[in-house]
């Protein structure tokens, strides 16, 4: 072996290494952040048993997305990527264990005001957490950690909401707001042992892998490049055209089937904490699932994404009506499975069409796009669910999802067809 194999060998262990670290603290965090989750719903629904209540909980963690996500998303290309998320992580421990001071309706302020804080964090790190996947992989690999990832979030979801659920049933919200805090600080640890190559570790974004940053300009020129640069590299790719309306389309519905969750658990099926904490676990295998099935799947990644999100909309008309705990627990595994394997194609898409100086701000963006739509969502489910029964709002919900797919897939065969026109014609 000559000294560039060697090289080449080291390169790829290190980066193999630092991303074994992500996924760590990304699956500590989330089981962490899942046993608060569940905690606080049930907490919310035991105090107020209001519909309401849960949805203005759910809003308030995803609507700090409109702002922060961007901001995440620029952040990464100015300052070490290592020190963003061990701040954002140092700095929710306190937040975190605020929730202990919860005692009553009188002081759910807190909770919601927790929340906030706790998203807003959320925000600044996915964007720089999810561009800093390709600096830790192969280009070869993209799709395969992108399906590890959906395993991640499924290991998340079974580990961190079934169990969250017995921990909060057996010894009380308490415990699963102090298991939340300690999360953070273990996943703090293992960001700290992450090692970017230096100029990543610095805020640039030259790796041998990588499309080179812009040239630095100064004041208005570097932000109109910027800009600029997006735009043309938005307007001259169809995926990112279909990856953004997604991204308009989608979370506008899906915030219903969040709050729809845990009332369907307590209130429609009457299954308490443990209910709430089922479905999520549900959830949680079909997104395993998806790992397994993701790594057979190499082309065509966008019309399966779209596929997955027609399954998905049928799904949740037939959860709607589904009249058995059980059954609606198996087609949530279903439900999921569909979703996991989308967005992991969704997620590669984005990082193959997209260069690496740009995939902050990119990501940021669909971030804030999606998380602030989802918000809004949440916040109307809250108060459709004070004039709807649930199952009418989730048949609703399934119908939209169907719909938007099919949306998609037309705008998609569009802009192929737009594409291939002669530019004469265009005109």
């Amino acid at each position: 072996m000559n000294i560039a194999e060697n090289g080449s060998t080291e390169v790829l262990k290190r980066r193999s290494k630092g991303y074994s670290r992500l996924f760590a603290a990304g699956l500590v965090n989330g089981i962490g952040d899942r046993f608060s989750s569940v905690a606080m719903l049930a907490l919310i629904l035991q105090v107020t048993g209001s519909g309401m209540a849960v949805g203005i909980s759910l809003g308030m963690r995803v609507l700090p997305f409109l702002f922060m996500a961007p901001l995440g998303g620029m952040l990464a290309g100015r300052l070490p990527r290592k020190t963003i998320m061990m701040a954002v992580d140092l700095l929710r421990v306190p937040v975190a264990l605020s929730f202990l001071l919860v005692d009553g309706a009188g002081r759910l302020w807190l909770l919601y005001a927790g929340s906030f804080i706790m998203a807003a964090g959320e925000a600044l790190y996915s964007p720089v957490r999810k561009s800093s996947i390709p600096l830790l992989a192969g280009p070869d690999s993209l799709h395969k950690i992108n399906s590890l990832e959906q395993l991640m979030t499924g290991c998340v979801l079974i580990l961190g909401a079934f169990t969250g659920g017995l921990v909060s049933l057996w010894w009380g919200p308490e415990m699963a707001f102090v298991a939340n805090a300690a999360s953070f600080l273990l996943a703090a640890l293992l960001i700290w042992g992450i090692s970017f190559p230096a100029a990543v570790s610095s805020g640039t974004e030259m790796l041998e892998d990588s499309v080179p940053a812009e040239p630095v300009t100064q004041g208005p020129l570097k932000r109109t490049g910027r800009w600029q640069s997006l735009r043309v590299l938005i307007g001259g790719s169809q995926v990112l055209q279909i990856i953004l309306a997604y991204e308009l389309l989608v979370p506008v519905i899906n915030g219903w089937d969040n709050v729809l969750i845990s009332v369907y658990a307590v209130q429609v099926f009457h299954a308490g904490d443990v209910g709430v904490g089922a479905f999520y676990a549900a959830l949680g295998i079909g997104l395993s699932l998806s790992f397994f099935a993701g790594r057979l799947l190499k082309r065509r990644l966008l019309g399966i994404a779209l596929g997955g999100l027609l399954l998905e909309g049928i799904l949740l008309m037939c959860i709607s009506g589904s009249r058995h705990f059980g059954v609606a627990f198996v087609l949530y595994i279903l439900l999921s499975l569909c979703g996991g394997i989308g967005s992991a194609c969704l997620d590669t898409l984005v990082m193959r069409e997209t260069p690496a100086a740009q995939q902050p701000v990119i990501f940021g963006i669909l971030s804030a796009l999606g998380g602030s739509l989802i918000g809004l969502s949440m916040f109307s489910a809250g108060w459709l669910l004070e004039i709807m029964e649930p199952r009418a709002l989730g048949f609703a919900g399934g119908a939209g999802f169907a719909g938007a797919a099919l949306l998609l897939g037309v705008l998609a065969w569009l802009l192929r067809y737009w594409r291939k026109m002669p530019r004469q014609l265009r005109q």
